[in-house]
């Protein structure tokens, strides 16, 4: 009969040991969490910066149209999304594309763009359903807004303003833009940055009360 009790009493110790041990490393993980942030995409451009009003050029669409770039339509941002038949990383990002675009299409209008012989392209658009975006082929349109590598999207809000920009390799990346503007900040690394230079002086004040 001791040895029931003192056995009991060793599993409920065992037991409420390992409560803690989790709600410790549950803690721990939080903090990880906070200190390693998801990346936002990166921002690489030598010719444009954010909050500087967006070029603005009257391109031809694929479908005949004429497209109004860095121009406000129906008082809605622009995300111009450059990408190329032959980028692997643009044909595995078209579904998140699309997915976005009727996440926010009551504030968001998405164009495509590119270069090169505009027949590949038109097979492009029937082979991955991009038939719903206007679709430009401008050599001159990438060079203007200092696209570099692919895929690479600028953000113009409602103001004409480049509200974010940067290689977008992930949903992840493409959401960072819409944070990035929302939270009116050149990027989410830039906001990250602030928000650790906010904790220290946090930290530095409370050391001195």
């Amino acid at each position: 009969m001791d040895w029931l009790v003192v056995s009991n009493i060793a599993l409920w110790v065992g037991f409420i040991a390992m409560v803690l041990v989790n709600l410790a490393l549950a803690r721990q993980i939080g903090v990880l969490y906070e200190r390693v942030a998801p990346a936002g995409a990166l921002m690489m451009n030598r010719k444009l910066a954010v909050g500087a009003a967006a070029p603005k050029l009257a391109v031809v669409a694929l479908d005949g149209g004429t497209e109004e770039v860095g121009t406000v339509v129906d008082g809605k941002s622009q995300l111009l999304f450059f990408l190329s038949p032959d980028c692997p990383v643009c044909n595995e990002l078209t579904p998140a594309l699309k997915s976005a675009a009727r996440a926010e299409s009551d504030w968001l209008r998405v164009v495509l763009a590119s270069d090169g012989d505009e027949q590949d392209h038109r097979g492009y658009i029937e082979r991955k359903g991009l038939q719903q975006f206007p679709y430009v082929v401008s050599e001159l349109l990438g060079k203007t807004y200092g696209v570099a590598k692919l895929p690479y999207a600028v953000l113009i809000d409602e103001q004409g303003v480049i509200a974010s920009m940067g290689i977008i390799n992930s949903r992840e990346h493409l959401d960072s833009l819409f944070e990035a503007k929302e939270r009116k900040v050149a990027s989410i690394q830039d906001y990250m940055s602030r928000r650790s230079e906010g904790q220290a002086v946090q930290y530095v004040e409370a050391d001195k009360a």
